[in-house]
C-alpha cells in the first residue's frame, strides 16, 4: 500500500498526472471516498495528462462518460446512483473493462464485477485541515505501479 498526502486540489491533480503516466488499456482504477473527498479532481488530473482537461464532467447522471484519448478510450464511471450491481451488468458495464482505461468512482458498489487486477484509491478527508486529503493506493491482483 502507498500513501500520498495532498495539501490542496492542485496537489491531487499533479499526483494524478504522475499516476496517469503508468496507465494502459484495460487498467481499472477504483476511487473510493465520501462526497467532496477529491475523486473527481483526481480524474481531472488523469484526463489532463491525456490532454483532455477541458472535457471533464461528472458522470453522476449518465453513469459513464467516455473520452477519446490517443492511447485508448478512457471511461469515467460514477456508480453511486446504481440501485444494485444488476444495473451495472444490464448496461454492459463489464464490457468496458477490456476496451480502455476505467476510472470508477464509488467502485466498491460493483466490486464483485471487477476483474482480479485493479488499483483502488481511497480518499480520506483530514479532520483538522479541510484542504488536506490522504490517498491510500492499493494494488489487487498482478497490477503493480513502479511509483509505489
Amino acid at each position: 500500500m502507498y500513501k500520498f498526502i495532498s495539501k490542496c486540489e492542485q496537489d491531487t491533480i499533479i499526483f494524478a498526472k504522475k499516476f496517469a503516466k503508468q496507465l494502459n488499456k484495460k487498467d481499472i482504477v477504483v476511487l473510493s471516498g465520501e462526497l467532496g473527498s477529491g475523486k473527481t479532481k483526481f480524474v481531472q488530473g488523469i484526463l489532463s495528462y491525456f490532454g483532455l482537461e477541458n472535457e471533464i464532467s461528472s458522470p453522476t447522471f449518465t453513469i459513464v462518460n467516455e473520452y477519446n484519448a490517443t492511447l485508448c478510450p478512457i471511461y469515467h464511471f460514477d456508480v453511486y446512483r446504481l440501485a444494485d450491481i444488476d444495473e451495472f451488468y444490464a448496461m454492459g458495464g463489464e464490457e468496458y473493462f477490456e476496451n480502455g482505461i476505467c476510472l470508477i468512482e464509488w467502485g466498491e458498489i460493483i466490486q464483485e464485477s471487477l476483474p482480479s487486477d485493479y488499483i483502488k484509491i481511497t480518499f480520506n478527508k483530514n479532520n483538522s485541515n479541510d484542504e488536506y486529503r490522504e490517498l491510500l493506493i492499493e494494488s489487487f491482483g498482478n497490477k503493480c505501479f513502479n511509483m509505489f
